[in-house]
């Protein structure tokens, strides 16, 4: 069977771009003209695709997960003990600027005081637990527990609503 010469001049021209693309893409990529470089910012368009995806998957992956009784009642001692060590260096608190460590990350590592509330508990526990990739953020679900992550997120809620003072006590 022929193709309309219309329908086999769009087909070829849509493969031809294709192509293109992607050979264009390789170039690029094996060039080593895209600078990876920590202290330059990524593009605008490169930022909005990353953080969408980001946004997007921990809230796909997070949706089915049942909050655990242990965030209704946490050991708020041991969450801030476990932010206190693992967290605060790269994400800072309530008067606690973040560390040299979490100055040079970039992407920038959020201040969880400004963005905590804009997850569920759900979601905070599915990053805490399983880290995010080219973030620097590192998955401590094979390192702390159930009870411990659980700690980590009721602790991580309460930051936004947390004054200095009550913060280092």
């Amino acid at each position: 069977m022929k193709l309309p010469r219309t329908v086999a001049t769009v087909t070829i021209v849509c493969v031809v771009e294709i192509v293109v693309l992607a050979a264009g893409f390789f170039i690029v990529m094996y060039s080593g003209t895209y600078d990876v470089a920590a202290t330059e910012a990524h593009y605008a368009t490169t930022e909005w695709v990353l953080g969408t995806t980001m946004d997007e998957s921990v809230r796909h992956h997070a949706a089915g997960l049942a909050v655990s009784a242990r965030y209704n009642s946490p050991d708020l001692a041991e969450g801030y003990e476990r932010y206190h060590e693992l967290c605060v260096t790269c994400h800072g608190a309530p008067g606690v600027a973040r560390e040299e460590i979490g100055m040079g990350l970039n992407p920038s590592p959020p201040d969880l005081v400004q963005t905590a509330n804009d997850w569920t508990p759900s979601e905070i526990y599915w990053m805490v637990k399983n880290g995010i990739k080219m973030s620097g953020m590192p998955a401590f679900g094979p390192t702390q527990d159930e009870e411990k992550l659980w700690n980590i997120t009721a602790f991580v809620k309460r930051l936004p609503g947390m004054t200095p003072q009550q913060y280092r006590k």
